[in-house]
């Protein structure tokens, strides 16, 4: 592959809580380092809400020399209140850019579920459900194509104001129209359900042409998240006073290991222009050994533990800095 990646958190919104309330400039330089050095990251998928963030930790990214794609994360945004938003970072972007950094902008990710308008329900819980539920399935096409019309206005606008390369992070359900775009770009998680065909499905995106990219793959710390894939994180109970992790949970970091192991190979062998493992770390899932039906971390993709405010190494990281040193 030609960059091999991790997937950063500044902090999303999508129940109207930041997946990471607390944010430090210092500590996201620190970050970078240690995505760069230790994890030997060739790129960095910056994702979030807010701009500044994304902004700051593209510019710690590029002077660590990372190739950064400059991802925002817009969630409970319709199409007039995302388009702004997007150009906005189009612009962030090609300032980064035209100073020297190699830069890619990511017009979004899984707009359908993500974003208001497409997929019938009022928040992300109610449009999963849209996904899954055989009833309301065939609302896809219609909520993809009315999707692909505004990604190729919102892709045209934006390249009046950032000179890189540009695509969109789709979710598997998302039968997108690729022609606005320089890369395909898919969030690949392999779990259960699709196992079987899971390298044919991955081979097709090489059909449109261009480079593939897989902007999200990763499994739990749980033995038998792997098969839960891109669903695996469901398995806490954040209505409870502490969250909770629903009960018969046994923590297995191997799993992750196992899950990188086995799909690394397939991306090469695939021609897989790019791949990031979702995620650096979960800054709402605190690692809590002394109290398993606490430990948050069991339901987070992370390659590191937050520990007592401390950053711990999963056995994942270890795998991946390996992995990408090679």
């Amino acid at each position: 592959m030609r960059a091999k990646g991790i997937n950063y958190d500044t902090g999303f919104t999508p129940d109207g809580r930041s997946s990471r309330p607390h944010f430090d400039p210092a500590e996201v330089r620190a970050e970078m380092r240690s995505i760069a050095e230790d994890l030997h990251c060739t790129a960095v998928r910056i994702t979030g809400a807010d701009l500044e963030r994304i902004a700051l930790a593209a510019e710690h990214a590029a002077a660590h020399g990372l190739e950064v794609w400059f991802a925002p994360f817009p969630c409970g945004l319709d199409e007039r209140a995302m388009r702004p938003v997007l150009l906005d970072c189009a612009r962030r972007a090609e300032r980064l850019r035209a100073a020297g950094a190699e830069v890619l902008l990511v017009l979004g990710c899984e707009l359908t579920l993500f974003a208001d308008g497409f997929l019938p329900g009022a928040d992300l819980g109610e449009r999963i459900a849209a996904l899954l539920h055989p009833g309301t399935r065939q609302a896809v096409p219609a909520a993809t194509a009315r999707l692909d019309a505004f990604l190729a206005d919102t892709a045209a606008v934006c390249r009046a104001a950032f000179g890189g390369r540009i695509t969109y992070a789709s979710g598997v359900w998302e039968r997108i129209d690729w022609t606005p775009f320089d890369l395909v770009a898919v969030d690949a998680y392999r779990d259960a359900h699709n196992a079987a065909r899971y390298r044919d499905e991955l081979r097709a995106h090489s059909a449109h042409g261009k480079p593939v990219a897989v902007t999200e793959f990763g499994c739990c710390t749980y033995a038998g998240a792997g098969d839960r894939g891109g669903l695996g994180w469901d398995v806490i109970d954040r209505t409870a006073q502490p969250p909770a992790v629903r009960a018969g949970l046994v923590r297995d970091e191997q799993e992750q290991v196992r899950y990188l192991q086995e799909l690394l190979p397939v991306f090469e062998e695939e021609g897989v222009d790019a791949a990031f493992w979702f995620t650096w770390a979960g800054y709402r899932a605190p690692h809590r050994p002394d109290d398993p039906a606490h430990d948050l971390d069991l339901g987070s993709y992370g390659a590191v533990a937050l520990e007592d405010g401390v950053r711990r190494p999963k056995a994942v990281f270890t795998a991946l800095a390996e992995a990408y040193r090679a």
